[in-house]
């Protein structure tokens, strides 16, 4: 386990200092489980799983009404269908049929992996506060000029507090920008993302809810 530093400055949009900020202690303290990180990524990835792929059984397909030939006396195997699963055109033996992958983990383990993402990042510094983001325009220059002052490179998730229509509408055409509230993120969305840029108020409210 890594010791990390708790104490985080907080920057403003011109990319300089304005403030700083104490993470808990109890939660924020390095711990990583890497166990629960792999559960918790399979998991939102199975979610993702269309689950539609579909063969047919000897039952299903077309033909196969008349049996071929009779029961005895021709010198030959008995088959009772043409549509049997060794015959060309048969039927497909345990192929796959429309299924939904997805599964639920337990909530508490759920909220474990999130703070454990999260400890892997500070670990690493790689989680940088800011006071709040805000664009006057709905134009992804704008937005891309706040990543600039924070000198912001890479994969990055931006967590803020309530998600605004200017703020969603100004990151959506940035390929390397994942936008989330500080209600919806999850582990899966930090460990995508090498940095993570989070607002001030979006901190306090995941504080509450890691708890």
């Amino acid at each position: 386990m890594k010791s990390i530093n708790n104490k985080l400055s907080v920057y403003g949009l011109d990319g300089k200092s304005a403030d700083k900020i104490e993470l808990d202690k109890d939660l924020f303290d390095g711990k990583v489980n890497k166990t629960l990180l792999y559960e918790a990524n399979k998991m939102y990835e199975a979610g993702w799983r269309r689950g539609t792929a579909s063969t047919k059984g000897r039952s299903e397909v077309s033909g196969g009404g008349a049996k071929p030939w009779r029961q005895k006396g021709t010198g030959r195997a008995r088959f009772g269908s043409s549509r049997n699963p060794l015959w060309r055109h048969g039927g497909t033996v345990f192929g796959p049929k429309p299924r939904d992958y997805s599964f639920s983990m337990p909530k508490k383990a759920v909220r474990k992996a999130l703070l454990s993402s999260l400890n892997a990042r500070l670990a690493e510094d790689m989680i940088k506060p800011v006071v709040k983001i805000e664009v006057k325009e709905a134009k992804t220059k704008e937005f891309k000029k706040i990543l600039d002052k924070l000198k912001i490179e890479g994969k990055t998730l931006v967590v803020v507090d309530k998600m605004e229509g200017n703020v969603k509408l100004s990151a959506r055409n940035l390929k390397n920008i994942t936008l989330r509230d500080a209600a919806g993120v999850n582990a899966r969305d930090v460990l995508l993302n090498e940095n993570v840029l989070i607002e001030k108020d979006a901190i306090e409210k995941l504080t509450e809810r890691l708890k």
